[in-house]
């Protein structure tokens, strides 16, 4: 099973930044977050495909988060900035291994979750 090692989060004002990271010991196709707040679907946030870097972002999010790969390729980090009170949600590292896994979301994997408040 794919184990995915979380890291970052926590409380930030609005307007501020934080730094999510997630890593895994194999190789799986597409990597990223996603989110989910209370009462609402959870939704793909930023997602990388770990060969071509090719990326996938939420419209919600666009221009203020980035998503990159590290080192390892298969340590993934996103940069959330200029935060707003309707980011706050746990966010969840997943991987897949799925040919269309830039697409289709139908992730397997797994993190525990990060939990990120925004306050105004």
């Amino acid at each position: 099973v794919l184990q995915l090692m979380e890291s970052g989060g926590g409380s930030v004002q609005a307007g501020g930044s934080l730094r999510l990271s997630c890593s895994t010991r194999y190789w799986p196709m597409c990597m990223g977050w996603f989110r989910q707040a209370p009462g609402t679907e959870r939704e793909a946030v930023a997602l990388i495909h770990i060969d071509g870097g090719y990326t996938y972002y939420a419209d919600s999010v666009k221009g203020r988060f980035t998503l990159s790969q590290g080192v390892p390729r298969n340590t993934v980090s996103l940069q959330m900035n200029s935060l707003n009170p309707a980011d706050t949600a746990m966010y969840y590292c997943a991987a897949d291994d799925h040919v269309d896994c830039l697409t289709l979301f139908d992730y397997k994997n797994w993190g525990q979750g990060i939990q990120v408040t925004v306050s105004s």
